[in-house]
């Protein structure tokens, strides 16, 4: 095996063969400045990539699984269960980031990528071949749990440090609008998620879009995580990065130390942007659960309801940028979690008030997810040493989305299925009176990030 030229001490890049041998492939940018526009086009694709993913399992949670694998339970038991083994991805993905951590600093950035890239691809594109349970029986689920949780562990990987470079290289004055950009891989990966399942949906019949026509979009993961993986490491493998490497910005540090000198700003990071991720599962995965478990609405109709809400959201995401350059990241937060707060209250009326209200939910809920999510990345990472900021940012990252995302659907639906609808508006509640705890807790962010 090839051993990396770095010692302990050293703070210049590893240099494996395999590291060199991803370089080899984009050494026609050598020695070439990074822009912040190519950094941010290679930032927007990653995240589209990893959010396609996302969606993808998301979906068929809620309309695949629960038939193909889960027949023998109720539709409630049976959705419930797909959202328990959707968590596994949340669970695992702080472990992925500790394994990778380890390759990256033993092997390289590139080399991590790949391996992540592939692995996250590979574990997506498996489930798109997974026998059902009248095939296999229980093997079904523990092969759906195992896929997932290799999702999660690739997830863990992916962390590449392009948006704490983009944070580093936009101007001071454009922070808000250059930390939305991240963001807009999300709605835009719903767009072409829903608008994928709704097509099949469309155009099949029931008994084969349960046969094979969900299939298809977990083939499309695949390839978009190809595309993805070269567009990120065209910038990762530049000199600039490199020389970013090399003073420490993005270097890994150890995942143990970081939590030792960090822990603070981590929690602190994860529970910021709750109100946000709540909400990014109320307009997203729950609502599209409620409407195919209680309602004889066509799915394919609400999914694309899900489409035109990403749009605004996509909107929304590009003026939070702009009004956070006015009135400071925290400020907007703080702001958009009282809004959410708000919602909170009507959304249940909203989505059981019939096609009117559902697109109100949809649109509603999509500009507040916008003006929150567009500036949740890295809310605390100014608060980051230069040494830490690139492994406590990805491990602010990981808690973020274990604490607010991995487990949202499963309780909102549980609750909901119990409580009635008005459960799932405490539940975000909830979420946003945590996002003001945090913010208030955390005040050192006011004097340095405005």
């Amino acid at each position: 095996m090839t051993s990396a030229t770095t010692t302990p001490n050293s703070t210049e890049p590893n240099s494996t063969q395999a590291e060199r041998d991803v370089r080899a492939l984009h050494a026609a940018h050598k020695g070439k400045k990074i822009a912040p526009g190519e950094i941010a086009i290679g930032v927007i694709i990653g995240r589209t990539s990893e959010f396609f993913d996302f969606f993808v399992y998301a979906i068929a949670s809620c309309i695949v699984f629960p038939a193909h694998v889960f027949p023998y339970l109720t539709p409630l038991a049976g959705t419930l269960w797909s959202f328990a083994i959707f968590a596994l991805a949340f669970v695992t993905r702080p472990i992925g980031s500790f394994i990778f951590m380890a390759v990256d600093r033993r092997f390289g950035r590139g080399v991590k990528l790949t391996i992540a890239l592939f692995l996250l691809g590979g574990s997506t594109a498996a489930i798109a071949f997974l026998p059902g349970y009248e095939t296999i029986g229980h093997w079904a689920a523990i092969l759906l749990a195992l896929f997932r949780a290799g999702q999660g562990v690739a997830l863990g990987g992916t962390w590449d440090g392009l948006a704490s470079l983009l944070s580093l290289n936009a101007p001071k004055e454009k922070r808000g609008w250059y930390a939305m950009m991240p963001q807009l891989g999300a709605p835009l990966a719903l767009i072409v998620t829903a608008g994928l399942f709704a097509f099949f949906l469309n155009t099949l019949s029931r008994a084969d879009f349960l046969d094979w026509g969900w299939r298809y979009p977990f083939f499309v993961a695949f390839a978009i995580n190809v595309v993805a993986l070269f567009a990120r490491l065209r910038i990762v493998v530049t000199e600039e990065f490199a020389r970013l490497y090399e003073s420490r910005e993005l270097q890994p540090s150890p995942v143990v130390e970081t939590i030792r000198s960090e822990g603070r700003n981590i929690v602190i990071g994860a529970f910021a942007p709750l109100a946000s991720f709540a909400l990014f599962h109320m307009v997203t995965v729950f609502p599209l659960s409620w409407i195919a478990l209680y309602t004889d609405q066509p799915l394919e109709r609400f999914l694309m309801i899900e489409v035109i809400g990403a749009f605004v959201g996509v909107l929304a995401i590009i003026v939070s940028g702009f009004v956070a350059d006015m009135v400071g990241r925290r400020t907007l937060l703080a702001y958009s979690a009282v809004g959410i707060a708000i919602f909170a209250v009507a959304a249940p009326l909203l989505l059981d008030g019939g096609d009117l209200g559902e697109v109100a939910f949809m649109v509603i809920g999509f500009i507040l997810l916008g003006l929150s999510f567009g500036q949740s990345s890295g809310v605390v990472a100014s608060n980051f040493r230069s040494a830490t900021r690139y492994t406590g940012s990805a491990l602010t990252s990981d808690l973020a989305w274990l604490v607010g995302a991995g487990f949202a659907p499963l309780v909102a639906l549980a609750i909901s299925a119990r409580f009635g609808l008005i459960a799932s508006g405490a539940y975000l509640l909830s979420g946003a009176i945590v996002t003001g705890i945090a913010l208030f807790v955390n005040k050192e962010l006011g004097g340095r990030d405005r």
